[in-house]
This record gives structure tokens, C-alpha cells and sequence, in this order.
């Protein structure tokens, strides 16, 4: 065919339009396959103008028109196009192109919305919305017919087989993959041709799926182009709308799952439908890439009908490697059926069994269990470093067993477990970095050579010499056979010498030895114990088979791995039941403060923490970019172990002679000018703040401070008064009388911007000062933060801090700088942040990561404050300066200078703000990028400099969802802060700037250009 020949301009659209439906509007070009499709623009309406190729079937254009009108009948929850009557009163006009071909007209009304492949980020609920939509449609059209409904079409899964002909298109592996899945559908044809049909919609693809206006939350309101309904199983609509809506994504199977859950919710799918879900799926896209094969021989310029071909590809890849039956159990799980089909046979047969330990273990004699907890949050694992000590590992369980001699110590059953750290346990998810960590079977831990027997009759399936795998050493799995029921238990850390004795087909009877505990030699160095787990289902899986699964797939794994202990009984090795957030939550909201905020929409509970990373109850990780207090790591082991070891000995108050005192003040003077030689010892960084304007006070005899607009400084009496963050705040009643704000010296989005914005802040210190000379009292004190944090990581412009500290001190005041949050080496540049400003204050305050998370904090001064400090009066701390305070806190600083952590603040700091400056220019909402080392701040604006506080709010929040935490701070809450633990690598900040590209390209970050328009 001539397509060029049969092209319709849009100018002859328009002339169509009025000649045939009296309406006047504007056309646009829109892509399509077949017809010719123009979108019709009016005053009041829009429309969609079809026009048919020559000779096309009138019958087929009757029934596209048929089954619209019948909809439209049917369901007035159900959103579709509607049929519009020409002039004649026809719902099909008729026309002669300038060839002289006869052509078919139609005119529908247009569904307004965004089209899905405009949409982004594609999420669950959106992904539940469509699922919902097809099963309307499905529910609608169940009694319709129509003599095409039966015609021959290429797009029917049902008909998918004529693929097989065009099987020379392709290349050895994509033969390889199409024929798999052909012989697969092949394999299963007799059942699914007799799967329940109905006439579906047959097209959800990108382009014919309408979503709501909405940026956040958005849902399917309408599905288009019902030209290739046809009468079909039902299932393969399912299919049909999982194949689209899953390409793009990491995990396929995990993007499919809202979609059949939210159809299934509309129109009930049957258990035997969904065997045949994970087939329908690749045949669909087998003819995808069928198509495009030849539609790039047969309309190479065609560019539309190749538009599905790469991803196409791409997810028929990732399809072939997920389980069929692992997949089919999931779709079962997604609609209220259990995952395995034989979960609740298998739990009705052990109601009628009754096994006890001493069966499996004869030798042993003992029938009781010492639950062992290995959970992410157990403290009997300790430190992340101490769990990977196996030795450390083995004495311990060697301890719990002489303290319970007449018990097996066991345990595990859907145990979070953090001990696998391997990245073979990792994988890049849907929402980010995932990891294996729920344990799928019970551990035995028992003595090498423990005879273990079987339960019952079996016959072996697996007999895998794994002793390079540290999960299981010598692997030995039995099927086991009872009426109808089939089943199988997997034995891990066996000898060497028990696989040898049970080759693959080998029969055992109930009573038998089929192994012995392997040596920890034999099981990557491990104690030894034996892992047993019960399956239902070998999946796809020879030589192996998980015994630790990931969490978003733990529904679908508990139903294929069952609880051992359904065997045994045995109430110790109940799973324990994790406390909710929903409950936590309740009881924070009955029993404490509710100035208490959470972070985040959806609050994340954590409970494990290690290098830059925090852990939720279930092992996900979360890359913590904003937890400074964590300063060299969070549960820093030398920090940790130095803790503990002075725990062990001694703690108590600094009246008492101690070399700690000693050994921390030196390690802190070593760090800072000369001129800053005297250190007293407190406990946080408010109690630093507080004794800092106390000494200001004692020094000057004067009240009267002098602070940033904007500014924290703690959550004492003293130190609110002196913060404007929170007396400017919600619930604040402004400056106290002594207390005097100078404007948050912002250059980009401040009182005064540009080169001479330093001079002009510094002045309007000086216009303070002159105004408390005016009163007949002198200034006692100024206080800011090289960085002001909560200001939203301003950097103070240059020339600010040095003319500021001039003025103060003609005026007889007293200089702090606060360097809670900016100090021991997060500068990179310079280890105290008021070096950046060639500056010396008069006290400096330290607080937050001196003890990495430890109470404890200090302030520095000279000699002179401190000498006017000590007038007579005591000062005292219970805790300030105790031994085990000042040996975490030595720690901390030696870690810093010897791991080189300041130099790793430079170097990851200057990379990471050239990534957020490459950001900023991809994307204008990023205003300014500003801060120092790894002390960095990103300000969303518009073009006006109008603050987009929702929009970073939505940024910190998905990218929570991602597993990075970030934190949203500044006067008008636009600003992400990024202040990680020092030790935060390159790799981090790779994954950093990885998801804020993702995030920062969805939809809702880009509304803020709607708004300007």
C-alpha cells in the first residue's frame, strides 16, 4: 500500500469535519496504526477524528461503534469515548480522499487526561488503578457480541502461535527466548483453552490508557481505542495490561502484581486463570517483537509500530529469568488465594502428625529448644563487627549452650537477619537497592558429625557439595510423598561425606541417617549447625535453593516454605511478632510530648545501624545522608568498643583524677588555634550553647546577644531565647528584650545579594550594635554558625564573619562561633568551620559529633573568658568530661586524623557538589547548590526565587521510598540538606545523585513550570 498516496493533511481534516459533522475546530496529528487519527480542537469540545484506510471493513468500523455505544449503556461508572452521529445520523460517514478511495469516518468524543507514557514515576497505586479500569471493562462487556468479535487478529494471545512462522526474523538468542515461551504456552494450550472468554478490551498499552490530572496520587480514569477488542480468555486482558505497564522496570513480576490485584478487585479472576498469567504475558510480548519484525521490513518509516520493540525485548529477558511457578504463586497471593495451592493441604496434614527433635537428631536425646534470635534487632549478635567474627560467633553460642545443656539452641523461622552481607544477596528493586534477609528455615546449632535422620520416607533430589557457599556447605534436599501431598525439606551445612552417600535418586526410609553436620571448614568457616527448611515447590531451581528470601516477597515465600516447627510443635520456635508503627505511634501520641515530631509521611522505624547506613526491623538499608551526629559512622566498632571498655571499668564525674579528661582535651586543643587552649566538658550541644552565653555574661557583664535571623542554637531556656528559629517560630513570641537578629545573610535569596552582600550583613550587625549602645548597654556576645543549618545550609558571604567580628569586639562583645554541627573535619577544607572565614572567636562550642552519637559536647575559649568565667562560682557537671564520655569522644577525633576523614569531606564533598551543580543545570528548580565538605545544601525555587516547599518535601519523601533518607530544613522548608556520616564514599554519592536525577524528573518536581506560565 501507497501510504503517502492515502495521507490526510490536517487542513483536509478540518474541511472533513465540517463537510460531514457541521463542526468547525482545529486538527492535530495523533499516531496510530491503522487509522488516520487527527485530535479535533473546538471552543467548547474537544474530539478525536478517525479515518479508516481505503476498502477497510465496514463491518469491523461497526463493531468498534457498537460496542462503544454499548458501554456507554452499561456501565456510568466506566469513562469512554462517545459516539458521535454525522449529519446523515450515522455513526460511520463515508468519504472520497483525492485518490478517489473510498473511506470510513468516525468522530468520538476525546477523554481528557495525560496518557500513561507521559506519566511519571509509574507507582503502585496507578499501576492498582489500571488493573482496576480493565476490570470494568471486562465486567461491562461480558454479554456483548458482534459478528467480529470472532474475527482472525494477529494481536489475540489466544492466537499467538502464528508467531512460530516468522521464528527465522530473529538471532540465535532471541530465537532461543521466543521459542522457550512458545513451547511453554504450547505445553499449556489444552487447559487455557478452556479458561472462561469474554470480549475484552485487548489494548491497555501506553497510548490508550487516560490518568488524572493529578501530580501526586494520580489514578486511571479511562482506557481509549477499543479497536482491538475481541472474544478472548479473559486472562489475556490481564496480560495484555501487565505487559505494557511492567516494561521499565527493575522488577517486573513486583509491577504486575497491583496490576492483577486491582483487576481481580473488579471482575474475579479464578485459580485457574492465573496458571496461565505468566505464559499470557510472554506471548503477548512475543508478538510484539514479532510485529515490529516485520512491520521494519514491511513500513520501515513507521515509526509508531516499533515503539514497544526495545523494551519489549528488554522485559522478555528479565520475564525468562522469574520462576513461572514463582510467578504464578505471587498472582495467586495478589488475589486473596494462598501463594502455594497446597499451603493449607500441608497444614492439615501435620494437625495429624506428631515428630519430635529427637527423630531428626537421635543421638542427641534432647527434645527442648533455647531460642537463639539473630534478628536484625537481636543484641545477642552485637556489633556488625562481631557478627562476621565467626570465632567471636562460635564462643558464644558455645557460652549460651553450657548455660542450657539440656536444650537445643534454634531458631530463625522468618528471621530478619542482617548477618548476610554479601552483595550476592542484593539486587537493584523497583524502589531501590534490595537485600535478602528473611530466613526461610529453622538452624539446629549442634556439634560437627551430629548424625541427622530422616522423618519420613524420601527420596533424594538434590545432593549438591556447596561448600563454597557460605549458606550451605553440603546440601541435601528430600521429596517426600503422602496421599496427594507432596512436599520437600532441605538439609544445609552437611559433611562432605553425607552427599557422597546420597546420590540423586537414592530411597530412604523413616529412621535412616542420611548425613552428618559438616566442619566449619566445610561450611565457609561457620559454626556448626544444620539448616532445615520445608518447601512445597522446588521452583525452577538443580543444585540450590534459598534459604533467605527478600522482604517484599516474604508473603509469597512463607506460603512455599511453610514453618518447619508445623512439624515439631514446639512453642519456643514461634516466629516473634514485631510491635507495628501503628502501634508505636499510638502510644507516642497517648504517652509522649506532642511537640515531638516524626520525620517523614510515613514514619520508618529503625533499629541496626553500620557505616552510613540505618536498618529497619526487616534488614532494609537506608543510605543516611543527613545524620551528622553519626559523625564517623553509625556504630563506629572502635568508637563502640571504646565506650564499652571504659564501661567495663569505670564511669564517674571529673572530680575524681582520670586520663581521660586529659586524653580528649588534648586530642581537641590539637585541632584548634592557640589562642583556644581552655575546654570545659558538657553533655550536648545546647548545654554547650547555654554555658557558652554564661561565660559571655561572667566575662563582659553584659546580657545583650546578637544572633542570625533564623539561627539555632539549642533547646534550653537560654539557648531558645538566643534562637530565632524557634521564638520567629510556630508557637514562639519573638526576640526577648537582650536578644537582637541581624537578617539571615542569605546572597542568594537575601536581604542583600551579590559581591558586596558580606559588607552590607556585616553592617547591619553594627546598626544592632549602635542600637544597644543607644539603650545605655554594651553588647555582651555574637553568635552564628559558619554554616547555618537551619537557615538552610547558608554559607555566610565573604567578608561577613571577619568585619562582624570586628565590630563586636570594638564593642567591647565576646565572639562564639557554633560548631555543633559544622565542626571536627566536616569542612574539608578546614577542620573548624569559622577557619573557612580566616577567623579566630572568642569560644567555640562543640556538640553533636564529638561522641558519634554519645552525649557529649565541649566549649573552647581562651584563657582570658575563661579566667573572667572563673569568678568564684563552681561549675559543675555530673556527667561533662566522665571517663567514658572522654574516651568515646578521644576516639572519635583520633578516627578522624588517622582514617583521614576530613580529607575524605574535601574530596567526596567537592565531588558531590559537582553533581548537584550538573543537576541544577538539568533541572532550573534546583536553585543553588551552596555548602562545604559534606555540609551541603540544595535550594528548590522557581524562576521567580519563589521557595517550592512542597515540592521538597515530595523529593524527600519518595527518595525515603528509594532508601535514602534526606531532611527538608530552612526558614521556608525548600531546602534538602545533605550532612552524611564523614566516612559517606564515592559510591554513595553516586547512589545519591543517581535517585535525585530519577526523582527529580517525575512529574510532580516540574509543576512548579505550570505555575510560572
Amino acid at each position: 500500500m501507497n501510504y503517502k498516496a492515502i495521507e490526510i493533511t490536517t487542513v483536509e481534516a478540518e474541511k472533513l469535519l465540517l463537510s460531514q459533522y457541521n463542526i468547525v475546530g482545529k486538527a492535530n496529528k495523533l499516531p496510530g496504526e491503522i487509522d488516520v487519527n487527527f485530535k479535533i480542537k473546538t471552543e467548547n469540545e474537544n474530539y478525536v477524528l478517525k479515518i479508516s484506510p481505503p476498502n477497510k471493513n465496514s463491518t469491523y468500523l461497526d463493531f468498534q461503534q457498537k460496542l462503544l455505544q454499548y458501554l456507554e449503556k452499561q456501565n456510568s461508572n466506566l469513562t469512554v469515548p462517545k459516539v458521535l452521529l454525522d449529519k446523515n445520523n450515522s455513526s460511520i460517514s463515508e468519504i472520497t480522499d483525492k485518490a478517489g478511495n473510498k473511506r470510513k469516518v468516525r468522530l468520538l468524543t476525546w477523554v481528557s487526561g495525560r496518557v500513561w507514557s507521559n506519566v511519571n514515576p509509574q507507582l503502585n497505586d496507578l499501576r492498582y488503578s489500571l488493573g482496576e479500569q480493565c476490570g470494568l471493562i471486562t465486567l461491562a462487556l461480558n454479554n456483548f457480541t458482534h459478528p467480529e468479535i470472532h474475527r482472525k487478529f494477529d494481536w489475540d494471545i489466544a492466537q499467538s502461535l502464528w508467531t512460530k512462522q516468522h521464528i527465522n526474523l530473529f538471532n540465535e538468542e532471541e530465537k532461543e527466548l521466543i521459542i522457550y515461551f512458545q513451547q511453554q504456552f504450547e505445553a499449556g494450550f489444552n487447559s487455557y483453552k478452556k479458561l472462561r472468554k469474554s470480549v475484552v478490551h485487548n489494548d491497555a498499552n501506553d497510548n490508550n490508557i487516560i490518568v488524572s490530572s493529578e501530580l501526586i496520587h494520580p489514578k486511571v480514569i479511562a482506557i481509549i481505542d477499543y479497536g482491538d477488542s475481541i472474544y478472548t480468555q479473559i486472562i489475556n486482558d490481564v496480560a495484555v495490561a501487565c505487559s505494557y505497564a511492567m516494561m521499565n522496570h527493575n522488577d517486573p513480576l513486583e509491577a504486575a502484581l497491583p496490576i492483577v490485584k486491582g483487576y481481580h478487585s473488579k471482575f474475579n479472576l479464578n485459580q485457574n486463570e492465573l496458571n496461565h498469567l505468566y505464559c499470557a504475558i510472554a506471548m503477548r510480548l512475543v508478538i510484539s517483537v514479532t510485529k515490529s519484525a516485520i512491520n521494519k521490513i514491511k513500513q520501515p518509516n513507521n515509526k509508531y509500530l516499533q515503539i514497544s520493540e526495545k523494551p519489549a525485548w528488554i522485559l522478555l529477558k528479565k520475564w525468562r529469568k522469574i520462576s513461572l511457578e514463582f510467578a504464578h504463586f505471587s498472582f495467586r497471593k495478589a488475589c486473596g488465594f494462598n501463594a502455594h495451592p497446597n499451603e493449607h493441604k500441608f497444614k492439615k496434614w501435620t494437625t495429624k502428625t506428631n515428630f519430635n527433635l529427637t527423630q531428626l537428631f537421635p543421638t542427641i536425646h534432647k527434645n527442648e529448644v533455647k531460642l537463639l534470635d539473630l534478628s536484625v534487632s537481636s543484641k545477642w549478635i552485637g556489633h556488625h563487627e562481631e557478627f562476621n567474627d565467626l570465632d567471636l560467633f562460635e564462643f558464644k553460642i558455645n557460652k549460651l549452650q553450657s548455660k542450657n545443656p539440656s536444650k537445643i539452641i534454634a531458631g530463625g523461622y522468618l528471621e530478619p537477619r542482617p548477618l548476610y552481607t554479601s552483595t550476592a544477596f542484593d539486587k537493584i528493586g523497583n524502589y531501590g537497592k534490595e537485600s535478602r534477609t528473611i530466613h526461610l528455615g529453622i538452624d539446629f546449632w549442634l556439634p560437627k558429625n551430629t548424625p541427622v535422620h530422616a522423618l519420613f520416607d524420601s527420596e533424594v533430589v538434590v545432593s549438591f557439595n556447596n561448600t563454597g557457599n557460605k549458606l550451605y556447605g553440603g546440601l541435601l534436599i528430600l521429596k517426600h510423598t503422602f496421599d496427594e501431598l507432596e512436599f520437600f525439606t532441605l538439609y544445609g551445612h552437611l559433611s562432605v561425606e553425607s552427599i557422597t552417600n546420597n546420590n540423586v535418586g537414592k530411597h530412604i526410609k523413616k529412621g535412616d541417617c542420611i548425613g552428618y553436620l559438616g566442619n566449619p571448614i566445610e561450611n565457609g568457616n561457620w559454626v556448626p549447625h544444620l539448616h532445615f527448611q520445608v518447601m512445597l515447590s522446588l521452583l525452577d531451581y538443580k543444585n540450590d535453593f534459598p534459604g533467605v528470601a527478600f522482604y517484599n516477597e516474604i508473603e509469597v515465600w512463607k506460603s512455599i516454605c511453610p514453618n518447619p516447627n508445623q512439624l515439631f510443635k514446639i512453642s519456643e520456635l514461634q516466629p516473634k511478632k514485631d510491635i507495628s508503627n501503628k502501634e508505636l505511634i499510638s502510644y507516642r501520641k497517648k504517652h509522649l510530648g506532642k511537640s515531638l515530631s516524626l520525620q517523614y509521611k510515613q514514619p520508618v522505624k529503625m533499629v541496626r545501624g553500620f557505616g552510613p547506613y540505618l536498618m529497619d526491623p526487616f534488614g532494609k538499608k537506608y543510605l543516611d545522608t543527613v545524620n551528622n551526629v553519626a559523625h564517623v559512622g553509625h556504630e563506629n566498632y572502635k568508637v563502640v568498643k571504646a565506650g564499652t571498655d571504659q564501661m567495663a571499668l569505670l564511669n564517674t564525674n571529673s572530680r575524681y583524677l582520670h586520663e581521660n579528661i586529659n586524653e580528649l582535651a588534648k586530642e581537641l586543643i590539637e585541632t584548634l588555634p592557640k589562642e583556644l587552649n581552655v575546654l570545659h566538658f558538657v553533655n550536648s550541644g545546647s548545654e554547650a550553647n547555654e554555658l557558652a552565653i554564661r561565660m559571655v555574661k561572667a566575662a563582659t557583664g553584659e546580657r545583650d546577644i546578637i544572633a542570625s535571623e533564623v539561627g539555632y542554637h539549642g533547646n534550653s531556656n537560654m539557648c531558645i531565647d538566643i534562637s530565632s528559629y524557634k521564638f520567629d517560630g510556630s508557637g514562639g513570641n519573638g526576640a526577648p528584650e537582650n536578644t537582637h537578629i541581624f537578617p539571615l545573610p542569605n546572597a542568594f535569596r537575601g536581604k542583600y545579594r551579590g559581591e558586596n552582600a558580606g559588607a552590607n550583613y556585616a553592617e547591619e550587625v553594627k546598626i544592632l550594635v549602635n542600637q544597644v549602645q543607644q539603650k545605655g548597654r554594651n553588647i555582651g556576645g555574637f553568635i552564628v554558625e559558619p554554616i547555618i543549618s537551619c537557615g538552610g545550609q547558608i554559607e555566610l558571604p565573604s567578608g561577613f564573619l571577619k568585619k562582624s567580628y570586628e565590630i563586636i569586639r570594638n564593642a567591647g562583645g565576646i565572639c562564639i562561633s557554633d560548631e555543633v554541627q559544622t565542626g571536627c573535619g566536616r569542612m574539608g577544607k578546614t577542620f573548624w568551620g569559622f577557619q573557612l572565614h580566616n577567623v579566630v572567636p572568642d569560644i567555640v562550642t562543640i556538640g553533636k559529633p564529638l561522641g558519634n552519637g554519645h552525649p557529649i559536647a565541649a566549649v573552647a575559649c581562651t584563657q582570658k573568658v575563661a579566667d573572667k568565667f572563673a569568678n568564684g562560682m563552681e561549675y559543675f557537671n555530673t556527667f561533662g568530661g566522665n571517663p567514658v564520655s572522654c574516651a568515646i569522644g578521644t576516639e572519635v577525633l583520633k578516627i578522624v586524623k588517622k582514617e583521614k576523614l576530613q580529607e575524605n569531606a574535601l574530596i567526596i564533598g567537592e565531588f558531590l557538589k559537582s553533581e548537584l551543580k550538573k543537576l541544577a543545570h538539568k533541572f532550573p528548580i534546583i536553585g543553588e547548590v551552596r555548602g562545604q565538605g559534606l555540609f551541603l545544601g540544595i535550594e528548590l525555587v522557581d524562576s521567580k526565587l519563589t521557595p517550592l516547599k512542597e515540592q521538597t518535601n515530595y523529593l524527600a519523601n519518595r527518595m525515603k521510598d528509594h532508601h535514602i533518607l534526606m531532611s527538608v530544613d530552612g526558614p521556608d522548608h525548600n531546602v534538602l540538606k545533605i550532612k552524611p556520616p564523614l566516612i559517606f564514599s564515592k559510591t554513595n554519592a553516586k547512589e545519591l545523585i543517581y535517585f535525585l536525577k530519577k526523582i527529580l524528573s517525575e512529574d510532580f518536581m516540574n509543576s512548579y513550570k505550570k505555575d510560572k506560565s
